[in-house]
């Protein structure tokens, strides 16, 4: 079996659902609605945004784990709670910080009424690492694992042609696994 690159493995940012900055978590939610009905029956569902700036340079995205951040902006006063937990404060502490803030105290139409209306730059996670299109299946899986992230942006002459996620190049690697045992 012949190894697959990073082109062979992602998905064309013209099948991905890609939104303004200025768009809004509601646009973001249709487009991503969108993106999975136009979805081919053997790719895994989608689970974010990329977001655009004003010249159409893809600048960072929104996964399912921040649309649920954002509907709590008090978070943003803790910090990274997940770097938070990881420095050695125990669950318990960041709990009792939380009970505190007194997060979701606001009713469910606020929040959701909230979130219609919030633009995406507000709560997006910039993304600036990619890997070359070119890229090999050992790269790609390197890349994954040192920056710890769900998708990588993949390039063409620096460029952003598409986007590689841990659930299709899992599905690959899972099956040359499979492939090499028989």
């Amino acid at each position: 079996m012949a190894e697959k690159t990073a082109k062979e493995l992602m998905l064309p940012i013209s099948e991905y659902a890609v939104i303004s900055e200025d768009a809004t978590l509601l646009d973001a939610l249709k487009a991503l609605d969108q993106a999975q009905v136009n979805l081919l029956p053997d790719r895994q569902p989608h689970r974010a945004v990329l977001i655009t700036n004003k010249d159409g340079k893809i600048i960072g995205k929104l996964g399912h784990l921040g649309f649920l951040k954002a509907l709590e902006p008090k978070y943003s006063v803790l910090g990274d709670v997940e770097h938070l937990a990881k420095s050695g404060l125990s669950s318990e502490f960041i709990n009792s910080m939380m009970s505190n803030y007194r997060f979701w105290s606001e009713s469910k139409s606020d929040i959701c009424s909230r979130a219609c209306n919030m633009k995406i730059k507000q709560v997006m996670h910039a993304v600036e690492e990619s890997i070359d299109e070119n890229s090999s299946l050992p790269e790609i899986i390197h890349q994954m694992v040192m920056w710890q992230t769900l998708s990588i942006l993949v390039t063409r002459n620096k460029e952003v042609v598409g986007i590689l996620r841990l659930s299709d190049l899992f599905t690959e690697v899972a099956d040359i696994i499979k492939s090499s045992a028989d």
